[in-house]
């Protein structure tokens, strides 16, 4: 991969450059030391992945990212040393369309075996989500180096149960990646606190910053909202988020768990995934939602949902930060609906009324399956 080094510290651009050129399978593409500079230098040579931080003279990360998004678009991830002080900020990064963010303070200091291991590691999961080839990968499945892929967490049963098995309430399942943080904001924000639907969120974001996630969205809704323990049952009014570190499903007794496997899978958690566990295990009324990101995760799981007579909502190219995710669901016809970021808050609001006064309805026939690509609005990613 052609990779772009965005960041105004001289040590950590030597640092990040060895650790991209070290296993010979990856090329800087051209180096940065402020925001502004990377757009000019982004429109003229596009690069497979970008590696930005957060503070910079000039032009700071976030609003490179969105510049670049919108007028060259491509991968990005944000490295940033901050990590914890400034939530704020990271969410606001993937909200304009970074992919994810990985927090390595030892980039500042020295380079660890450890912190060169999870740079290549995410280097790696963006190259098998775009497809880019490099010259010498090897025939065997990619390294899975999430802490998750060694063994199932043991968290301890929560003790939420305010969910009849026999009659739940209706659950708005929502999976998002790049730009989710501020779409998810966006539909949250408008429900009110009453909110009748059980909500399960699966954003695709490092483990480190889901609780990070959690805190922010609570600040932007009157719901509340946590991060997911295994053994959770959803409920009304309550908004539970996956952590990022194992795959979320459901299992034969309708609790949420957590799972290690299908160790390969190139994003944790997996919404196709836990779409699948849903058809499979849950017994009431879903609403089903592909929000903006990159790739195709979701789409296939989306279309099982409405397969099997749910709701199914998809947003729509014009307001998506990448429409990837979106697109695919939209190409396999997943989507009963497409909509605009703005329409799709009360449309579920409306959905989750009339949802719980009729009967499930009559599954659809299959859609042919299409194929996708990974835009952002018109452009795209170009590999």
């Amino acid at each position: 991969m052609r990779i772009a080094i965005v960041n105004d510290l001289p040590t950590v651009v030597e640092a990040m450059r060895r650790v991209v050129l070290s296993t010979g399978e990856h090329g800087v593409a051209w180096v940065a030391a402020d925001g502004g500079a990377a757009v000019e230098l982004c429109a003229r040579e596009r690069p497979d992945l970008i590696l930005m931080d957060l503070t910079m003279p000039r032009m700071g990360g976030v609003e490179a990212i969105r510049r670049i998004m919108d007028r060259s678009p491509c991968p990005i991830v944000v490295v940033t040393a901050e990590g914890k002080q400034d939530h704020a900020r990271i969410f606001e990064a993937m909200g304009a369309g970074a992919l994810d963010v990985l927090h390595l303070p030892g980039l500042v200091s020295s380079v660890t075996a450890e912190t060169a291991d999870k740079l290549l590691a995410k280097i790696d999961t963006i190259r098998r989500l775009t497809g880019i080839r490099t010259r010498s990968l090897s025939a065997k499945p990619a390294r899975d180096l999430t802490p998750g892929s060694l063994a199932s967490r043991s968290h301890p049963a929560s003790a939420t149960s305010g969910l009849n098995a026999a009659s739940p309430a209706p659950l708005v399942a929502i999976g998002a990646s790049a730009g989710g943080p501020a779409a998810l904001a966006r539909i949250l924000g408008c429900w009110p606190a009453d909110f009748p639907a059980a909500v399960v969120i699966v954003q695709h974001v490092d483990t480190q910053f889901a609780p990070g996630l959690v805190r922010w969205l609570s600040s932007q809704t009157p719901l509340p909202v946590r991060l997911i323990q295994s053994g959770d049952r959803p409920q009304a009014g309550l908004v539970l988020v996956a952590n990022g570190e194992d795959h979320l499903v459901f299992d034969k007794a309708q609790r949420l768990v957590y799972s290690p496997n299908p160790t390969g899978a190139a994003l944790r958690p997996s919404v196709d995934l836990f779409f699948q566990s849903i058809v499979k295990y849950w017994p009431g009324d879903v609403i089903g939602v592909v929000l903006t990101g990159m790739g195709r995760d979701g789409a296939r799981g989306l279309k099982m949902l409405r397969e099997a007579g749910q709701i199914t909502v998809a947003q729509d190219q014009a307001t998506s930060t990448v429409y990837g995710m979106p697109k695919a669901a939209a190409e396999l016809r997943a989507a009963r609906e497409i909509l605009p970021l703005e329409n799709i808050g009360p449309r579920l609001a409306m959905l989750v009324q009339t949802r719980r006064r009729r009967p499930r309805p009559t599954p659809p026939t299959s859609a042919r399956v299409g194929a996708t690509g990974l835009t952002r609005k018109n452009p795209q990613f170009h590999n």
